[in-house]
């Protein structure tokens, strides 16, 4: 999947990106000041009183401590609010026609403040005295999915363009891996549905009380992103779509190993933690569909897409 987004950055593009602070503001607000509050009450608000009925029994604890179910489901949700994405965002950012410089640009520095502000947040948030950070996943995880493909899509980009020259590297090559990534994504997709489809036989209700406060968190800090700070701060659509989108994406990866470590494999936090894998592909696809479809709203947003012509002929 990452692969052929890494092959169509310009570098020279990182650097102004790097040079513009506005997008790049704005979601480290979100990611750290917003997104885990604003998760830690509507995932309590929901599984601690709305859906708290249906969600009745306890479950024992790695250290032997005993805790009701719906209360481990909310711990599994806060970790998912405190782990920004870091790699899928790249994807959704491409899909939408984002600035792919700027997004490389915002999970270098997301990757980098999630080692510093992860384990704090969190455990503030849950009451963990002491919360282990997954350095391992994370490290792990930004250069598999991440530093690998980055220096891959470099060193192509250079050599192609280099032999074949610009016009081939654009018309040809591009034309030929660009479906590339949508496959991957499919494939993915399936994947994932598969090896978890278990879980969702064994727990359909549960997954449905759970993916509730997932979607509406989502969809909420995307809002907030989108439709207002990045109209307050007069955002372009190529950095407000992808600006709003690495809010509302979670790292699961790292929120998955963390639910593990505390609470142990089988927990409900676990259980959380890949409830919110399960839904954040269909629902990031949705706003990625939604994106396209309001990107006049942001002026000028200099895509080939119908909305688009359509706002112009209008004008």
């Amino acid at each position: 999947m990452m692969y052929p987004i890494m092959v169509k950055i310009d570098f020279n593009e990182v650097i102004k990106a790097g040079k513009t602070p506005k997008p790049v503001l704005m979601t480290l607000v979100i990611n750290w000041a917003v997104k885990p509050f604003t998760m830690y009450i509507i995932a309590t608000f929901f599984l601690g009183f709305v859906f708290k009925r249906f969600i009745p029994g306890t479950e024992v604890l790695k250290d032997g401590q005993t805790v009701e179910l719906w209360r481990s489901y909310i711990s599994g949700a806060i970790l998912l609010g405190i782990a920004p994405c870091t790699a899928m965002v790249l994807l959704w950012g491409y899909l939408a026609k984002g600035n792919d410089g700027l997004t490389l640009v915002m999970v270098a520095i997301n990757s980098l403040t999630m080692l510093v502000l992860y384990a704090p947040l969190g455990g503030f948030l849950l009451g963990v005295n002491s919360m282990p950070i997954p350095w391992q996943t994370i490290l792990f995880s930004v250069a598999i999915y991440v530093a690998l493909p980055l220096v891959a899509g470099y060193f192509t980009r250079k050599i192609l363009i280099g032999k074949k020259g610009m016009d081939w590297f654009n018309n040809k090559f591009l034309h030929w891996l660009t479906p590339v990534s949508i496959i991957a994504l499919l494939i993915t997709l399936v994947l994932l549905f598969s090896l978890k489809g278990e879980i969702i036989l064994k727990n359909p209700l549960t997954i449905l009380w759970i993916a509730v406060p997932l979607f509406i968190q989502t969809v909420l800090i995307f809002g907030i992103g989108y439709f207002l700070m990045s109209r307050i701060l007069k955002l372009s659509y190529r950095d407000a779509a992808p600006a709003s989108m690495i809010g509302a994406s979670n790292h699961f990866e790292v929120a998955i190993a963390t639910a593990t470590m505390l609470f142990g494999l089988s927990s409900g936090a676990s259980l959380a933690t890949v409830v919110g894998v399960l839904i954040e592909v269909p629902v990031m696809l949705m706003l990625v569909s939604l994106c396209k479809r309001t990107c006049f709203l942001f002026g000028e947003c200099g895509l080939d897409l119908p909305q688009c012509r359509k706002k112009e002929v209008v004008q």
